[in-house]
């Protein structure tokens, strides 16, 4: 079945290949990355509406960097979660718990799982924490006016549900784009 299958080995010998690069050369491509990532979330401040649509890019680059190094890629998360402090604070509320820990959760579990269904169900677990915290614990409407405050097992399913098949999208988005820039950046 293909969640079953293994996810090549490709990503354990670009992480020691990353390894080798010097310290500078992987806090600039980190930095870089973390740029990116603020100025895709930052869209959805700037660009009304059309932003909306790229934000979720925001996810992309620190997926790529925690891919090649996790320590790296957490660096790159903390320094988006900076420049968006700088550039649009009111981004604040939605990055650090779902675009950036989805990316980092899905980066780490390329690290530690070889499986497609363990890396998808890793970044679920990890989207569905964030949201439902933005939503129950926070109070933060994430998904709308539509959707309550009060705890239903309902919509958590159904968060979960969503975060299944987003996580998969991601999973395979990484990989293809994680075969095109391994050349270029390593």
């Amino acid at each position: 079945m293909y969640f079953l299958r293994s996810i090549s080995d490709d990503i354990q010998v670009a992480q020691l290949q990353f390894r080798n690069l010097t310290k500078t050369r992987m806090l600039v491509l980190g930095a870089f990355l973390a740029c990116l990532a603020a100025v895709l979330q930052a869209a959805g401040g700037f660009l009304p509406g059309i932003g909306y649509f790229i934000s979720p890019f925001a996810t992309l680059p620190i997926l790529i960097c925690a891919m090649f190094s996790l320590p790296v890629g957490v660096m790159s998360y903390f320094l988006t979660i900076l420049l968006l402090f700088i550039l649009v604070p009111s981004e604040l509320n939605v990055f650090p718990f779902t675009t950036g820990l989805l990316g980092i959760g899905i980066g780490a579990a390329f690290s530690f799982f070889k499986k497609r269904v363990s890396i998808i169900f890793v970044g679920a677990i990890l989207l569905t924490t964030g949201i439902i915290s933005l939503l129950y614990i926070f109070r933060f409407p994430v998904l709308g006016p539509a959707v309550s405050y009060s705890f239903s097992y309902l919509t958590t399913g159904g968060i979960f549900l969503f975060a299944l098949f987003y996580n998969w999208l991601w999973v395979e988005i990484a990989l293809f784009f994680f075969k095109r820039l391994r050349g270029f950046i390593i």
